[in-house]
């Protein structure tokens, strides 16, 4: 009976398990990417971003208040607040005065500094710091403690990122330049492996069967052979570096599976409609503009989707036909590299800037992905 149509394998909870398990292993990058953008710094530091909903607890590097807040009490400098400031909720168990010795007195217990001054740390941050001499400087002394702290999220990061002057000039030039880049580098191999796909599925001339055979043949030649070769070529003819040069290339590289997929989708169209067409009149490119294209929009849709989310998430090529010296042409996968160079240890604004860069290519796959799936079987059934 198992072998019989209509009735369920006995496999299919193997199968269900699977495609469980590849959609979590795809999914938890992405959301782990999205929690962390909205940590702060030291969170990141000190826990996984899986227990960003719980305490964690946190080696922090806090100060009192300035001098100027200082009042003298019984022949006592007294400086008076909250580690903590506006932010209260953690709890500190040990606290040091030193950076060597960061756990030396336990919470409510009194610590003394080098200068003789001493302080009391309560679990909440309340302090109250006494010296027998006038407190000199422009910033209170450090206090080093380890606390147990809630979770907190934030919106710095994206302000960091998007809106700080210092950022902002380069993420956003680099945001149009990944445009500009994607949007002609998905648009034209289209419109050329369209004509190309239509013409070696319904047109007879001699050599079809070895241009199918070539395509499939350059389906699996690496791009990184071709890199060098082409850019000589495009220096030779005066293209150089620049836009027309990294379309041209992203076209000539996407090709292969834009005609090889958009072939193998128009074969399986019927044969009656082009035929009628071609009885009553309809020209080639008329057949090929007003039937062929509208009924393959899937298998376009299809390789849109992997066209442009391969060209938005790439670099390589964008670094050897496009990137120069003046950084006008930066591209977001280059600039989020120049931020791995300067802000290493910045691990927020890293990933906060990474999400920013896929959230573009997430809103194309999830408006276009009802044709993802009956793209990639064109041609599979007749």
């Amino acid at each position: 009976m198992e072998n019989i149509a209509g009735t369920k394998s006995s496999l299919s909870w193997a199968v269900h398990i699977s495609v469980a398990a590849l959609v979590l292993i795809w999914l938890f990058p992405t959301v782990g990417l999205f929690v962390s953008s909205f940590r702060t710094a030291d969170q990141i530091a000190t826990s996984g971003w899986w227990k960003a909903a719980f305490p964690s607890e946190q080696n922090l590097t806090l100060r009192t208040d300035p001098p100027s807040t200082q009042v003298q009490k019984g022949g006592q400098w007294v400086i008076e607040g909250n580690l903590f400031g506006d932010k209260r909720g953690a709890t500190i168990s040990v606290y040091g005065t030193s950076s060597r010795e960061i756990s030396t007195y336990k919470a409510g217990e009194t610590g003394k500094f080098r200068n003789g001054a001493t302080i009391t740390v309560q679990p909440n941050g309340d302090y109250v710091a006494s010296s027998d001499t006038k407190w000199k400087g422009g910033r209170g002394p450090r206090v080093f403690v380890t606390a147990v702290t809630p979770p907190e999220f934030t919106l710095r990061n994206y302000q960091m990122v998007l809106f700080d002057p210092a950022n902002r000039e380069g993420m956003a030039r680099a945001f149009f330049n990944t445009l500009t880049v994607t949007i002609p580098a998905t648009v034209i191999p289209i419109l050329v492996a369209a004509f190309a796909a239509y013409a070696l599925a319904w047109m007879d001339f001699p050599g079809r069967a070895l241009l199918v055979a070539a395509v499939v043949g350059l389906l699996v030649v690496p791009l990184q052979l071709a890199l060098i070769p082409l850019l000589s070529l495009h220096n030779d003819i005066g293209i150089g570096k620049g836009y027309l040069g990294v379309w041209l290339a992203h076209t000539g590289f996407g090709l292969p599976l834009a005609i090889y997929l958009l072939r193998n989708y128009m074969v399986g169209l019927p044969r009656d409609i082009i035929e009628n067409a071609r009885v009553d009149g309809a020209t080639e490119f008329q057949i090929f503009t007003k039937i062929i294209l509208p009924l393959s929009f899937p298998a376009l849709a299809s390789f849109a989707i992997f066209q442009f989310l391969w060209t938005w998430n790439d670099l390589l090529v964008a670094l050897v036909f496009l990137i120069d010296s003046t950084g006008e042409t930066t591209v977001m996968t280059k600039q989020i590299v120049e931020l791995l160079g300067t802000r290493g240890g910045n691990w927020e604004i890293l990933a906060t800037s990474a999400f920013v860069s896929i959230a573009v290519p997430l809103m194309v796959f999830f408006a276009m992905q009802k044709y993802l799936v009956r793209g990639l079987l064109a041609g599979s059934v007749k």
